[in-house]
């Protein structure tokens, strides 16, 4: 991207920022900037990569300030746009999956737009932004009539979707440039044989929530057998949520052991057996009505005690973060409701969408994990000012130190945010509404200065 695109984009960005959840003519006010924002949009010298390589670098940059493994976070999202003329950029079918295609109806996206993002997070759960990304679209329909290729377990990964786990892999540990501190993480779709043995090339470590039952030891048996003749090595609480949203505690029966694990049939001279450990979390004595907790993980880290597998599962358990940035992509910057016509144009706008929802993320976590820093890191002078004049103190007026907690607490109070004596953090929502409104409030300023 040239200087007078870059600048452009970050014009548009400020725009977009100021106006989020708005469509692009609200956001840009005027004809001029709208269409400067459509053209920069249509630019064939404007990609995702280019929008995106100074959010990358800036990743990086936070990454090396950061201490400790920091958790590299994959999951895929799906964007329909219920497009019909003048070609159907993105609909939604319902497909019966699993079950040799007879199992239970899903909703999934045909021929939309289907984005796999890798998002870098400390293990308190501080966002640090985007390290990887992957836009594709899909031509022909995806579900059981796929049942009619051959056995995937013999396809090369390169001829797969689910080849984007490994460049998002190899993208992300190339971008950081320190591999012993990456901790991939990912769910069960992550569950590849391939990834494990470009870790290891690599030499960095993942944390899969596996979902097939390989070939272990000697070949004479899986995974499951060998797991069944451990014993409980001990227990671990954690509250969990029932399916109303009702808090409860859930008791754990922890298992772990070092497996040899073999690679899928049809692959034996591609790929070698791997040594990794293979960690069960089963719930004891689920109450009635309640889905019970049953992980079963398999990493490339050594665990040789309680304490270490519960560490290993409160890193996998910061899985749904990344699934809170694609709800803001969604809800918060609506990135489904926009009108614009082509897949090209749409991808550059989910791109900027996700500099911006990474940002209302932010500030969201740094308020709870770094509640006594200063302003001044997430905010200008300006907008301090206008939140002391505008919301006013509900601490003790013997407080002198104001922290960016104070501040934050006082934006999500213009976006709703009760901020009661016994209420929870500010979430995303609130903030990005109260983060709108103090735009708008600061464009008055500026304006009436004028």
């Amino acid at each position: 991207m040239d200087k007078r695109l870059g600048k452009r984009f970050r014009t548009l960005l400020e725009q977009l920022s100021e106006g989020t959840g708005e469509s692009i003519p609200i956001a840009c006010q005027d004809w001029a900037n709208t269409k400067a924002a459509y053209r920069f949009f249509s630019n064939k010298r404007v990609n995702e990569g280019n929008i995106l390589s100074g959010h990358f670098q800036a990743t990086r940059e936070r990454f090396a300030k950061a201490e400790g493994p920091i958790l590299v976070l994959q999951d895929t999202s799906e964007f329909s746009y219920q497009r019909e003329k003048p070609e159907p950029i993105g609909f939604t079918r319902r497909v019966k999956t699993g079950n040799g295609g007879y199992g239970k109806p899903e909703t999934r996206t045909v021929c939309g737009i289907l984005m796999h993002s890798s998002l870098a997070v400390t293990t308190e759960g501080l966002p640090l932004g985007l390290a990887a990304i992957k836009f594709w679209t899909r031509k022909k329909f995806v579900g059981r009539h796929a049942l009619n290729k051959p056995n995937p377990t013999r396809v090369p990964i390169e001829a797969k979707e689910s080849i984007r786990w490994l460049e998002n892999l190899r993208q992300s540990t190339a971008l950081f440039e320190d591999p012993d501190r990456c901790v991939h993480i990912g769910d069960r779709e992550s569950d590849i044989y391939e990834l494990f043995c470009e870790a290891q090339k690599l030499g960095t470590h993942f944390i899969v929530r596996t979902c097939v039952d390989r070939m272990a030891g000697d070949g004479q048996h899986t995974i499951a057998d060998e797991m069944s003749d451990i014993r409980v090595k001990g227990l671990h609480r954690v509250e969990t949520r029932d399916k109303n949203g009702k808090v409860r505690e859930a008791v754990l029966e922890l298992k772990y052991r070092r497996i040899r694990v073999l690679p899928p049939w049809g692959k034996y001279k591609r790929y070698s057996p791997l040594s990794l450990t293979i960690i069960h979390a089963q719930e004891r004595d689920t109450p009635d009505g309640c889905e019970g907790i049953d992980w079963k993980l398999i990493t490339d880290f050594q665990i040789s005690s309680k304490a270490e597998a519960i560490e290993k599962l409160s890193w996998y358990a910061l899985r749904w973060k990344i699934e809170v940035f694609h709800n803001i992509l969604k809800t918060g910057c609506k990135a489904e409701e926009s009108k614009l016509r082509t897949a090209e144009r749409l991808v550059n706008l989910i791109a900027t969408f996700c500099i911006m929802s990474w940002r209302i993320f932010w500030m969201t976590m740094i308020n709870r994990s770094a509640p006594d820093a200063p302003p001044k890191i997430a905010l200008t002078q300006l907008e301090v000012d206008i939140l002391d004049r505008l919301v006013k103190d509900k601490d003790s007026p013997t407080v002198k130190r104001k922290t960016l907690t104070h501040y934050l607490t006082k934006i999500a109070r213009l976006g709703g945010y009760l901020a009661r004596a016994n209420d929870p953090a500010p979430g995303n929502m609130v903030m990005w509404r109260g983060l709108a409104r103090l735009t708008d409030i600061e464009i008055g300023f500026a304006m009436a200065a004028e």
